[in-house]
């Protein structure tokens, strides 16, 4: 069993930087891709950032505003966020692709989410 836990969410003013946290715990063998999504009030999950092998990939609407990294010893991901604008607004969720034992099948996990706020 694995877990993701966030961290890092508040309440930011527009301009304002966070920096948000993943944290994978439990029976790991390898992570082959972790990632982040959002979901604001009203409107369906979607994509913000992901990370595999080494590249890293963006949605349109947070791009040269975000940036995604990880610390593979760490087993955490982390998601700097910067320029902030109200509809940055929403749970952010950390998302990965583990595989617990060799050569077993890779399992999709999700964390529970941390709240991100943007307001003046």
């Amino acid at each position: 069993q694995v877990q993701l836990v966030e961290s890092g969410g508040g309440l930011v003013q527009p301009g304002g930087s966070l920096r948000l946290s993943c944290a994978a715990s439990g029976t790991i063998f390898s992570i082959s891709a972790m990632g982040w999504y959002r979901q604001a009030p009203g409107k369906q999950r979607e994509l913000v950032a992901t990370t595999s092998g080494g590249s890293t990939d963006y949605a349109d609407s947070v791009k040269g505003r975000f940036t995604i990294s990880r610390d593979s010893a760490k087993n955490t991901l982390y998601l700097q966020i910067n320029s902030l604008k109200p509809e940055d607004t929403a749970v952010y969720y950390c998302n990965a692709d583990v595989r617990s034992l060799p050569r077993s099948s890779v399992m999709n996990y999700w964390g529970k989410g941390t709240l991100v706020t943007v307001s003046s």
